[in-house]
């Protein structure tokens, strides 16, 4: 019996020593609080802290003192490059008018945009990224003008152009420039490249080059835009569209604002420039709205300057290299139809703030200064010659009687508004196509005196 208690025993000592072993150890969990007080008592512990903020004040002394950048910043050098253009085309005290009109420029990266404003300094190590940008008829008269701003920005610039009405003189300057490329291409075929920025001025923007090739306008307008709208979807680049005055066709009201739907003939002999941009404006806003491209707008109106066609059938144009060649100006009508005209600068600034913006638009950009046809010869006979006669012819078909913008979007969203009036950039206009017909060239002196005296 005793035996037997004795062995039962030892078989319970032996189930209590077989169940210890079976247990797992798990080392005590650290309290909550220890995560928070241990760096604390870490810090405090052999005077840290105090040498902590020793190291912070010694940081912000040596900031302080030291220049913000050793490069020129991108408000500096966006400053420097408007000098450059305004000192070409608004000589003497004309340039630094112009500058203290510009305002808040914005930058456009695809990683977001960095406001660079004209009193403030940029943040220490942020420097503007160079954009890459297409500009489809960019050797036309305004596109090669686009094109100088932002390869003189600092962006990098590919030109695509079938020159239809575009010159390769237009741009002959940018080559051999890294940052620039030229493509001889027709929008309305695919095109496939890797850009930031998509600025749509290709076709055919006056009568004489669009009456000449009706078909082939409405094709840029309608097939060259969807293109270049696909291309933009696949990319995700802002798209710019350069429409025009003319979708607001012979006006019924005026001056017209952005909100006026037209009065166009849809059959007529302008219809494929009027209702071409009526449908790229059209397609633009349908990629918006169901494809979620970044679009924007440009209701372009009468715009002249150096580069312009000397015979491409505009009036400011037409009249300048008659009254140059001495003959008569022709004036289609009685000459009391009435244009808003604007430099070429002017406009450019224009687009470059609406694509740099955050609104879509449309936007009118033009010069609301009204002249009829009989003052704008007036002008003309006042820079180039006294003498200069005029012819009357009638009047083309569906020509607008009036055309004045609006620009009261563009001022209050944009900051934009022209700053040359037609007497201040009309001589600089006169002096290219003097050049350009005879190979007369004056030196920047006489050009200097022309502009100041005008």
């Amino acid at each position: 019996m005793g035996s037997e208690l004795f062995y039962r025993g030892h078989d319970d000592e032996d189930e209590t020593q077989q169940q210890k072993s079976d247990v797992v150890y798990t080392p005590k969990p650290n309290k909550p609080l220890l995560l928070i007080t241990r760096p604390i008592r870490y810090v405090l512990r052999e005077q840290r802290l105090i040498f902590v903020f020793i190291g912070i004040a010694i940081a912000t002394l040596i900031f302080a003192l030291l220049p913000s950048s050793s490069s020129p910043s991108p408000y500096t050098k966006f400053e420097n490059d408007n000098a450059l253009i305004a000192n070409t085309y608004f000589p003497s005290s004309e340039s630094n008018r112009i500058l203290s009109q510009k305002s808040n420029v914005y930058h456009e990266n695809r990683g977001g945009m960095g406001l660079i404003s004209a009193g403030g300094k940029i943040p220490l190590g942020l420097k503007r990224k160079g954009l890459r940008i297409v500009v489809t008829g960019g050797a036309g008269f305004v596109g090669s003008h686009l094109v100088d701003r932002l390869i003189n920005r600092g962006d990098s610039v590919i030109v695509v152009d079938n020159f239809f009405t575009g010159r390769k003189e237009n741009v002959m300057h940018h080559l051999g420039n890294p940052r620039f490329e030229l493509i001889r291409h027709d929008v309305v075929e695919p095109l496939l490249l890797e850009v930031d920025q998509i600025y749509h001025l290709a076709c055919p923007a006056s009568p004489v080059h669009y009456k000449f090739n009706p078909v082939k306008t409405i094709k840029t307008n309608v097939v060259g835009t969807l293109n270049m709208l696909g291309l933009a979807k696949r990319i995700g680049a802002r798209f710019l569209l350069t429409s025009t005055s003319e979708v607001y066709g012979d006006p019924l009201q005026h001056p017209q604002v952005e909100t006026y739907w037209g009065n166009v003939n849809p059959i007529g002999v302008r219809s494929c420039y009027d209702e071409g941009k009526r449908t790229a404006e059209t397609l633009t806003m349908d990629y918006h709205r169901g494809a979620g491209v970044e679009v924007r707008i440009a209701r372009i109106f009468n715009t002249y300057g150096p580069r312009m066609g000397i015979d491409d059938g505009r009036v400011v144009s037409n009249f300048v290299a008659q009254a140059l060649r001495k003959e008569p100006m022709t004036v289609y009508g009685d000459g009391k139809q009435t244009r808003s005209f604007q430099y070429v600068s002017d406009l450019v600034e224009g687009l470059m703030r609406l694509m740099e913006g955050e609104h879509v638009g449309p936007f009118n950009l033009g010069n609301p200064g009204e002249f009829t046809m009989m003052e704008l010869a007036q002008v003309v006979q006042e820079t180039i010659d006294p003498n200069a006669k005029i012819e009357y012819r009638p009047n083309t078909e569906d020509d607008p009687h009036k055309r004045k913008p609006d620009i009261s979007k563009a001022k209050e969203l944009l900051g934009w508004e022209p700053a040359v009036s037609l007497r201040k950039g009309l001589p600089l206009m006169v002096s290219d196509f003097r050049q350009r017909i005879f190979g007369d060239h004056k030196d920047s002196a006489d050009l200097s005196m022309a502009t100041t005296t005008s």
